[in-house]
């Protein structure tokens, strides 16, 4: 590689990205795709996990630090390569082409796109308890589809890869405006509750005794319960290296993506921390805990506020949230395929870039249509499941490259060097260490299950299996870019030879 990086000025190039977004713009992207869904459903398992108010509390404050630590290494590699897909960049550069195509393999054909499928098909849930129901009706019906909820899901896909098939500036805009709107809704619930009467701050220092803990797996605390509840905040916290992905775009890089980053996280923690500490206001840890699977806990606290109007104004709250959330993942993830069809390691057309606005509209096309593929397959919650393990891991591999970077290019301009360095890094490079051991081990039943299968001469019966082992599954999705990766390797040694 090169022994100096630049940034290239592509304000306003013919076929190239320009960088119309912003700071408030970038930080917006982030918070948008971060808070989804995760903070109106996770308290109640978080509190089953480790049974107080003070420990669930500690585990978002913990998890937000852990997710900061990442955002403070990922700022100074970003500010010094402020590159289209950044993390991609980031992989092939200091790990080689390979590598690099094996990440962007993953985020393009199962992590980033199975989350939007997600993300759709909970936007049609949420407008499906919107309506009461009404789209449960059959009006009429279609091979393999669940009419018309799926088509819904559809629709919301094709809209985002509408808006973002328009000018950066717009689509920033876009994003602005959503994120707005949750913020808004965040605060809201959470100074909400505090003025309700009928709260009781002694809730924080009672425990969970004989909730229902609907469908939550490990309810022992301790160090189970840690890892477990972690790993629910830590869903709930993905999303912070979002605007990575769009460093290509970004106005004045060097300033503005460390910020983006950090600020974005700081944004994020606060609000989380504001409105668990309402919910426990208002609800007892038990109470909380017994909350169905079904209902999210702040639904349950409106509901005390404001009565049955609630849940309509839930399901609207949630809808917006996953919308906006859909956005901002769509906008980001098209930039990956751009990004490896420039290095022609992924299909050439998917390098083009409309002149008009200055996006990469066939890989918003392509991302759209196979993310409607695997919403339409129903298994998309297993998929993002089986793509933690590996996007963890990922996240791990690019924090890491920050000492790579600073031994092999120790004089290259660094606007931001990361606070801390070189105990931020481990830090957050030894517990997601941990956590990825965490999640192997307690995957090891199914893990040896599936091997069990394999060895036994039932292959199909083995993958449905490893789609219960999170680490096992993300280990083939990763692996099957490897075969790709040789044909396209292949297929461009041919080209170079004629």
């Amino acid at each position: 590689m090169n022994s100096k990086l630049e940034t290239p000025n592509v304000n306003l190039t013919n076929g190239q990205l320009i960088r119309g977004l912003g700071l408030i713009a970038a930080i917006s992207v982030n918070v948008a795709n971060v808070i989804g869904t995760g903070v109106f459903l996770k308290a109640r398992v978080m509190t089953c996990n480790v049974g107080t108010p003070g420990k669930a509390l500690g585990v978002w404050l913990v998890a937000g630090l852990l997710s900061l630590a990442g955002a403070l290494t990922y700022a100074e590699l970003l500010a010094m390569m402020p590159r289209a897909a950044g993390e991609y960049g980031i992989m092939r550069d200091a790990y080689g082409r390979p590598w690099g195509f094996i990440y962007g393999w993953t985020q393009f054909a199962i992590a980033r796109s199975a989350s939007a499928a997600a993300l759709a098909v909970g936007f049609a849930i949420f407008l499906n308890a919107l309506l009461k129901g009404a789209l449960n009706q059959t009006f009429f019906t279609l091979p393999y589809l669940n009419v018309p909820l799926q088509l819904v899901a559809l629709t919301a896909i094709s809209l985002t890869v509408l808006i973002n098939c328009a000018a950066i500036k717009f689509s920033g805009g876009v994003a602005t405006f959503l994120t707005s709107i949750k913020v808004l809704l965040l605060i809201a619930v959470g100074l909400g509750a505090f003025f309700y009467s009928g709260g009781d701050w002694s809730h924080l220092s009672q425990a969970n005794v004989g909730g229902t803990c609907e469908g939550v797996a490990i309810t022992t605390g301790g160090l189970a319960g840690f890892a477990a509840a972690m790993l629910g905040a830590l869903w709930a916290y993905d999303g912070w290296n979002n605007i990575t992905f769009l460093a290509g775009e970004v106005k004045n890089p060097e300033r503005n993506l460390p910020l983006g980053l950090i600020i974005s996280m700081f944004v994020v923690m606060g609000l989380y921390l504001l409105v668990n500490i309402s919910y426990y206001h208002v609800l007892s840890p038990t109470e909380v805990a017994s909350v169905p699977a079904s209902l999210p806990v702040a639904a349950e606290v409106v509901r005390r506020l404001l009565g049955a109007i609630a849940l309509t104004l839930m399901a609207a709250a949630m809808m917006t949230s996953s919308f906006g959330a859909l956005h901002a993942s769509i906008l980001a993830t098209s930039r990956v395929p751009y990004a490896m069809a420039r290095d022609r390691l992924f299909f050439k057309g998917l390098s083009k870039i409309s002149p008009r606005t200055h996006v990469p509209i066939r890989s918003l096309i392509v991302l759209g249509i196979w993310s409607s593929v695997l919403a339409l397959s129903g298994s998309y919650d297993q998929l993002t499941d089986a793509a933690v393990f590996a996007l963890t891991l990922f996240y791990a591999f690019v924090a890491g490259s920050i000492f790579i970077f600073r031994r092999r290019l120790p004089d290259v301009h660094r606007p931001y060097r990361t606070w801390g360095y070189p105990v931020v890094p481990i830090v957050y490079l030894t517990v997601t260490a941990w956590l990825l051991g965490r999640i192997v081990w307690d995957a090891r039943a199914d893990m040896s299950a599936t091997v069990g299968l394999f060895l036994a001469g039932h292959p199909i019966s083995a993958l449905a299996e490893s789609l219960k082992a999170p680490p096992l599954a993300s280990l083939i999705f990763i692996l099957l870019g490897v075969p790709v990766y040789l044909i396209l390797s292949r297929q461009k040694r041919i080209v170079n030879e004629e």
